[in-house]
């Protein structure tokens, strides 16, 4: 196996990693969207520990990527749609990896 060939599967698995990383991250806005829905009806137990638990650690893992785009988009009364413009940042910057960025290296 040349120098080449083993930097190019380098370079794969790291775009790889950052893909998986990126696709974690898209599920925990999923998630964090949906607990916010639940809480806000009251469907969910705001009492518990665990519940309260959970809604912390969603919180501080999307709010600092949420906020930048709060600043920036206009208030729509009651409606947050900065998890929506952040998932299609995400999808976005993956497309842009994998067909774009993936083939120059390869």
């Amino acid at each position: 196996m040349s120098v080449n060939n083993e930097l190019e599967t380098a370079m794969i698995a790291v775009f790889q990693t950052i893909d998986l990383a990126l696709n974690l991250y898209t599920w925990v806005l999923i998630a964090s969207a949906i607990f916010s829905w639940l809480y806000a009806f009251n469907v969910i137990n705001s009492s518990n520990q665990f519940v309260n638990s959970v809604g912390m650690f969603l919180y501080n893992v999307t709010e600092p990527a949420l906020r930048p785009i709060r600043r920036v988009l206009p208030n729509l009364g009651g409606i947050d749609i900065s998890p929506i413009i952040l998932l299609l940042i995400i999808f976005f910057l993956r497309s842009l990896m994998w067909n774009t960025i993936v083939p120059m290296v390869v």
